[in-house]
C-alpha cells in the first residue's frame, strides 16, 4: 500500500487532520500527535452559498478570507492552502498531514469502531444514505475531497453510531412489525455517540475509577441534545433513536411525542410528508414553544430569568425532559454513580444542570451551587456528601476522532 511509506512524513511527529464535514460547513482541526496538541483549526461556512468564508485560527489568532467557495473540494483546498501559508500556516509541506480522520455521523449497524475507508467502506456509506439523508452525504463529500487532494494520506471513518451498537435488543428494537427491522433496519441507533464515548471515559479519570466499574449517565446538551446510560463502559440505552428527533427537547426538534399526532397533523393541516418532517425537525423543540423567538437556549434561559413566561415554560420543558431521561437511565442501570454534563447547554448554564438536578435529589445528589457557577471548565459540582457524583466534562470530539485515526494508522505500519 502506498500510503504506508508516508506515515512518518518526514518531520518526526505524526500530524493529523480531523475533518467534520456539514451540507455548507467544513470544520477542521489539526493535531500533533505526539502530545493531542491543537497546530490550528476553522471552518468553513456556507459552501456554495451566497457569504462563504474561512475562519482560520492559530496562536490565539484569527483570520478570516471571503472568498467564495463553490464546493467542498473547493473548500478543503482553501484549508490546505491555509495550513501551508507562510504567516498563517503550521506546515510546510502537504506530506506533513500523515492521515486524516473524518467523523461520518451514521454508520448503521455496518460500523461498530472506526475504520480505514476504502472502496468497501464507501460503498457501506453510500448504502446508509437513506438512515442519515441529511448527514451521511456531506460526510462522503469531504471523505472524497480529501482522497483527491491528499491522495498519500490514509482516511479514516470515525462514526457518530459506533459507540451505541453495544445497545441490547430490548433497547433498540421498536414495537413495530420485526419485518420492519428485518427489511429496513428501522431501530435505535443513537447519536453523538463520540461526545459520549469521550465523557465518560473522562468523568471516570477525574473520579479516579475505571470506567469498567462505573454507572455514568453522560448528557450531551445543546441545540441538539442526547442522554446516554453507559454501564461498565459501554452504552445500554440513549434517547436518540432511529433518527436524531426522539429524545429530548431540543432546539428545533420535538423529541418525544405520541408517534399519531404525525397523521392527526398531516389530515388536519393537509401537509405532505416533507413538510411535516420540517415542522418536527426545523419549527418545534424551543423554536416552536417560543412561537419562532429563537432556538439557541442561551436566548430562551437569559429571558426566561427575566420573567417571559413563554420562554420559562420553554425552559423547563427542556430541563424537565433532561431529569426525566436521567431518572429512566438510573432504573435501566439499577443506580447511578456519576452524571456528566457536556456540550453548549450542559458545560455553560448552571440554571439547567441546578434545574434538572433539583428532581434528582431522591438519588441522594446533592449539588454545590457555589461550584455550579462552572462554566465551559472540568470540574466535579456536586457537595463531599452527594451519593452520585455530578460533573462538568466540556467534550472533545475530535480529539477522540484523532485518536482513533492514530491508533488504525499505527497498526498499518
Amino acid at each position: 500500500m502506498d500510503q504506508l511509506g508516508k506515515l512518518d512524513g518526514g518531520v518526526g511527529t505524526l500530524k493529523i487532520l480531523v475533518i467534520n464535514s456539514g451540507s455548507s460547513s467544513l470544520k477542521y482541526q489539526l493535531f500533533n500527535m505526539e502530545d493531542e496538541s491543537v497546530l490550528c483549526g476553522g471552518i468553513v461556512e456556507r459552501i456554495s452559498l451566497k457569504g462563504s468564508r474561512l475562519i482560520h485560527k492559530v496562536n490565539s489568532k484569527k483570520y478570516v478570507d471571503e472568498t467564495p467557495v463553490k464546493d467542498h473540494k473547493v473548500a478543503l483546498k482553501m484549508v490546505l492552502d491555509t495550513l501551508l501559508d507562510a504567516e498563517k500556516g503550521v506546515i510546510t509541506s502537504m506530506e506533513e498531514i500523515n492521515a486524516v480522520g473524518h467523523r461520518v455521523v451514521h454508520g448503521g449497524e455496518t460500523f461498530s469502531g472506526s475504520v480505514l475507508i476504502e472502496e468497501d467502506v464507501m460503498k457501506a456509506l453510500e448504502d446508509n444514505i437513506e438512515l442519515a439523508p441529511l448527514h451521511n452525504p456531506p460526510n462522503i463529500t469531504g471523505i472524497v475531497a480529501a482522497k483527491e487532494l491528499l491522495p498519500n494520506a490514509p482516511q479514516i471513518g470515525v462514526f457518530d453510531t459506533a459507540f451505541h451498537q453495544t445497545l441490547p435488543e430490548k433497547a433498540y428494537l421498536y414495537a413495530i412489525p420485526m419485518k420492519y427491522y428485518e427489511k429496513y433496519k428501522v431501530r435505535r441507533y443513537g447519536f453523538h455517540g463520540t461526545s459520549h464515548f469521550y465523557v465518560s471515559r473522562r468523568a471516570a479519570k477525574m473520579l479516579g475509577k475505571p470506567v469498567e466499574k462505573l454507572r455514568i449517565i453522560t448528557c450531551h446538551i445543546g441545540n441538539g441534545a442526547s442522554i446516554t446510560a453507559v454501564k461498565n463502559g459501554k452504552s445500554v440505552d440513549t434517547s436518540m433513536g432511529f433518527t436524531p428527533l426522539e429524545g429530548l427537547v431540543m432546539g428545533t426538534r420535538c423529541g418525544d411525542m405520541d408517534p399519531a399526532i404525525v397523521t392527526f397533523l398531516q389530515e388536519k393541516e393537509n401537509l405532505s410528508t416533507k413538510e411535516i418532517s420540517d415542522i418536527l425537525n426545523k419549527k418545534s423543540g424551543v423554536y416552536g414553544l417560543t412561537n419562532g423567538f429563537s432556538s439557541d437556549m442561551r436566548d430562551i434561559e437569559d429571558t426566561a430569568l427575566k420573567g417571559d413566561k413563554v420562554s420559562k415554560l420553554a425552559l423547563d420543558m427542556y430541563d424537565y425532559r433532561i431529569a426525566k431521561y436521567i431518572g429512566a437511565y438510573a432504573a435501566v442501570m439499577n443506580g447511578v454513580d456519576a452524571i456528566a454534563f457536556t456540550a453548549g447547554v450542559g458545560e455553560n448554564s448552571p440554571h439547567t444542570r441546578k434545574d434538572v438536578c433539583s428532581h434528582l435529589e431522591f438519588l441522594g445528589l446533592k449539588i454545590d451551587s457555589e461550584k455550579n457557577g462552572v462554566r465551559g471548565k472540568e470540574s466535579i459540582i456536586s457537595t463531599e456528601d452527594s451519593k452520585v457524583k455530578v460533573l462538568v466534562v466540556p467534550t472533545n470530539e475530535e480529539l477522540v476522532i484523532a485518536r482513533d485515526t492514530k491508533k488504525i494508522v499505527e497498526s498499518m505500519k
